[in-house]
């Protein structure tokens, strides 16, 4: 095992204990929660063969359902970002995404701003349109989509600042 494959291991396994440990207990006003567990696929290696991307990614979602006994919602979520990715990092880094440069470490503020809060937009929309399912709600799952991606950004971007590596 080489120290790059070791190192999304072990940020796999931290990011799942300090969400279901910590974060996962926060619940501010009621409805507000950091998920700062999906670090993992905003940090995941872009040459990463797409299939096992996805089933980790699942892996990851159903670990968090299977603390939290969410029935899946965070497995859709995580799977559904995984495979939006590429979209988001073409629509964000252009040219040094299809080259296949990018460094999340290495780029602006507001390109790694711009990139996280689509991928936690997208996240939260589906992690709450499946958790309430029901159109009628449609102001609730806008409430808490808005306000848990704003402190969930805010939160990934202090931890992305804290934990910055030149070469991620």
């Amino acid at each position: 095992m080489n120290r790059d494959t070791a190192l999304h291991i072990g940020r796999f396994i931290i990011l799942i204990l300090v969400q279901v440990m910590i974060l996962n207990h926060i619940n501010f006003l009621g409805f507000l929660n950091p998920y700062i567990y999906i670090i993992f696929i905003l940090l995941a290696p872009i040459n990463i063969n797409k299939s096992l991307f996805l089933l980790v990614s699942f892996l990851l979602g159903l670990t968090i359902d299977m603390f939290g006994d969410s029935g899946g919602v965070h497995a859709a979520a995580c799977t559904v970002i995984a495979f939006f990715r590429p979209v988001a990092l073409s629509s964000v880094f252009g040219l040094s995404y299809e080259f296949q440069t990018v460094k999340l470490g290495n780029v602006s503020f507001g390109e790694r701003l711009a990139y996280v809060t689509l991928m936690v937009l997208t996240h939260h929309v589906v992690l709450f349109s499946l958790e309430i399912f029901n159109f009628s709600h449609i102001l609730l799952i806008a409430k808490k989509t808005l306000f848990s991606s704003l402190f969930s950004i805010v939160v990934i971007m202090l931890v992305l600042v804290v934990f910055r590596r030149n070469d991620s």
